[in-house]
C-alpha cells in the first residue's frame, strides 16, 4: 500500500465514488503478511515511501521468490540486494520485467506506483574498479528508491587529479555517497570540495593491513573532515537509503 494509492482512494471516496466501508475495507487489509518464514511488512511503503527491500543473502532463494511474489502481489515493485547468480535466475524466470545487475547482486522490479522522486541528484563516487560492486549495490538501491543517480568511477586518491576534473558533478550533487577501501582517504578529499551531506562508505578491497575493511572504516570514522557519515563495510544499500532520507526529507515533513 504506497501513498499514492492511498491518496486516490480518499479522494473517491471524497467524490463519492467510492463506499466509506470499502474504503474501509482496503485500508484494514493487513498491514503486514505472515508466511511459514517470514513476516512481510506491507505498509513499509506507507510509511517511508518505499517498500520492504529484500535481503537475499541468507535466505533460499524459493524464500526470495516467495516474499517477492507477496509483494508484487499488492502492487509493489521490490528490490532484492545480495542475489546470486541462481537467486538472480529464478526472479527474472518468475518476473520477466526484472532487471538484474549482476555487479551489483541486486535485481528490481517496478510498482505499478514507483516511489516519489528525490530533491537534487545523489552522486556515487568510487575511488577503484574494486569498489563497484558496493558502488553498484548503491547505485540500484537510488535509483530503486526514486533519486537521480549519478556515478564518478576510478577516481580514487592515487590519482587525485582524476576526482578534481569532474568539480560540476561534485558541486551540483545533492548528496555524494563515497566508496572506498584500501586507505579509505577518499571521503575526507570529497568532503572538504563540498558543501551538501557526504556518506562514507569503507569496502573490504585491499591488502592484508586493510584488515577486511577496517583500515578504511577506522580511516573515515577519523575524518579530517567535517559532517562525514560513515555507514558499515561493503553497506551500499545502507548509504543509499540513508540518502534517500535526505533527498525525500520534504516529502518526510509532509508525512
Amino acid at each position: 500500500m504506497t501513498r499514492d494509492r492511498v491518496l486516490a482512494l480518499l479522494r473517491q471516496v471524497a467524490e463519492g465514488s467510492v463506499p466509506v466501508d470499502a474504503a474501509l475495507r482496503q485500508l484494514s487489509f493487513e498491514p503486514f503478511e505472515s508466511i511459514d518464514f517470514a513476516t512481510i511488512d506491507h505498509h513499509r511503503a506507507l510509511r517511508q515511501g518505499f517498500p520492504e527491500v529484500i535481503l537475499g543473502e541468507g535466505k533460499s532463494t524459493g524464500q526470495v521468490v516467495a516474499i517477492a511474489e507477496r509483494i508484487a502481489a499488492r502492487g509493489g515493485g521490490f528490490l532484492v540486494t545480495r542475489a546470486g547468480d541462481d537467486m538472480r535466475t529464478a526472479l527474472l524466470a518468475r518476473f520477466a520485467d526484472a532487471q538484474p545487475n549482476p555487479i551489483a547482486r541486486t535485481v528490481t522490479l517496478r510498482g505499478t506506483s514507483p516511489p516519489a522522486a528525490g530533491e537534487g541528484t545523489v552522486l556515487i563516487v568510487s575511488a577503484g574498479t574494486s569498489d563497484e560492486p558496493v558502488a553498484e549495490e548503491a547505485a540500484e538501491t537510488s535509483c530503486a528508491l526514486g533519486d537521480t543517480t549519478e556515478r564518478l568511477k576510478d577516481v580514487g586518491v592515487a590519482g587525485i587529479h582524476r576526482l578534481l576534473a569532474n568539480g560540476t558533478a561534485l558541486h551540483d550533487a545533492g548528496v555524494v555517497i563515497v566508496v572506498a577501501g584500501m586507505d579509505g582517504a577518499l571521503p575526507s578529499v570529497v568532503g572538504g570540495l563540498v558543501a551538501c551531506p557526504v556518506i562514507a562508505v569503507p569496502t573490504s578491497v585491499g591488502y592484508g593491513a586493510n584488515l577486511g575493511g577496517l583500515a578504511a572504516l577506522f580511516t573515515m570514522l577519523n575524518s579530517c573532515a567535517a559532517g562525514v557519515t560513515v555507514v558499515n563495510i561493503d553497506n551500499g544499500f545502507g548509504a543509499a537509503m540513508a540518502a534517500a532520507r535526505i533527498t525525500h526529507r520534504a516529502l518526510s515533513a509532509e508525512r
